[in-house]
């Protein structure tokens, strides 16, 4: 089976990211909480390829260390959305009209009326900013976005004449949740988990932004977009470089979902062989 081009695309682009982020670990060019004012905005060279901030510090290692932050910030919040979502979904899809599907349902909608960055706000008043906070209130946002889609996803898989078999067969309806509906409506919650991952990412820059993710000396790409706006025009790299990175991963993402929807969509999947 051929794999279709923006999947390609996609992991090529969020690969090279994922691979920064994943070197960060071990190595960066200069320590991301060395100052070196004497230096600060200096130009492009050989020893720090992108330059320098507004405070001296290398803007290879910056980004190399703000894409670790906002890949682990989105991959922990849509685990937590997916550990929670799915099973609420399915549970409500299995007691479809009861008191049970009822609550859950609008329990989602209670939270869908309160956007990420207003959670984070209400999270943040109490504990104050921070990077786990930034996780807390981007999965609680996903909860309610992952238990709609297998809500729905598992209604149209529970009519079907093998899930009548297995309940003639005496299975509980938790167990055919898990051992026939979870793995027939997988493809679509793991597109459903790419874009989500990405859109993870936007919204802890957005939070990093406004001062409610990551904090210092912790590197953020939203931070950095915050720092960089005073030097824009003076000095624009500083905002373009941490924008393009977001951009790029984010498109990475949504070509994988793409991608990832041809190939395990059937019905789409004969245009991609």
């Amino acid at each position: 089976m051929r794999l279709p081009v923006q999947l390609i695309l996609g992991m090529v682009l969020f690969g090279l990211f994922l691979a920064a982020a994943l070197l960060s670990l071990v190595w960066t060019p200069f320590d991301v909480t060395e100052l070196d004012i004497a230096h600060k905005l200096a130009a492009p060279s050989a020893e720090h390829w992108l330059g320098t901030d507004h405070l001296g510090r290398d803007m290879t290692a910056m980004l190399m260390a703000g894409a670790r932050t906002s890949i682990a910030v989105a991959l922990i919040a849509v685990g937590i959305g997916i550990a929670l979502g799915v099973p609420l979904g399915l549970a409500a899809a299995a007691r479809r009209g009861s008191l049970l599907d009822e609550v859950i349902m609008r329990g989602n909608d209670l939270i869908f009326a309160f956007p990420s960055l207003v959670i984070a706000i209400l999270i943040t008043a109490v504990f104050g900013p921070s990077a786990i906070n930034a996780i807390l209130a981007i999965g609680i946002f996903n909860i309610p976005v992952f238990a709609r889609v297998s809500r729905g996803a598992a209604l149209t898989i529970w009519p079907r004449e093998f899930i009548l078999a297995a309940r003639v067969a005496g299975k509980h309806s938790a167990r055919i949740s898990a051992e026939h509906i979870l793995p027939n409506i997988a493809n679509l919650l793991v597109v459903q988990g790419t874009i989500q991952f990405s859109m993870g990412i936007l919204a802890e820059a957005g939070l990093s932004y406004v001062g409610l993710g990551a904090q210092p000396p912790t590197p953020s790409w939203g931070r950095m977009l915050a720092d960089a706006q005073t030097f824009f025009y003076a000095y624009p790299r500083l905002a373009i470089l941490p924008g393009l990175a977001i951009v790029l991963t984010v498109l990475g993402l949504n070509l994988m979902g793409d991608g990832l929807r041809d190939l395990l969509d059937p019905r789409l999947r004969r245009s991609v062989r």
